[in-house]
């Protein structure tokens, strides 16, 4: 899976982990990834990855359930 949002493009962070002793070591911040399937607009259904951020402010659209008979 990639670490990178196919809708806003965020990517990891690089930052520095601090230990008691304030000794500093590199480490990275990942952004939260899901899985999702989005309906585009002409109608057509991908599972595309997408951080939560543009999941929680509506960027992707999930496609309706079909009811089964």
């Amino acid at each position: 899976m990639s670490k990178e949002c196919d809708f806003c493009g965020k990517k990891p962070q690089v930052g520095n982990l601090v230990s008691h002793s304030n000794i500093k070591t590199k480490r990275r911040f990942n952004p939260n990834l899901q899985k999702v399937r989005h309906q585009f607009p002409n109608g057509t259904v991908r599972t595309l990855v997408v951080c939560t951020r543009c999941l929680r402010s509506g960027v992707v659209n999930k496609p309706v359930a079909k009811k089964q008979a």
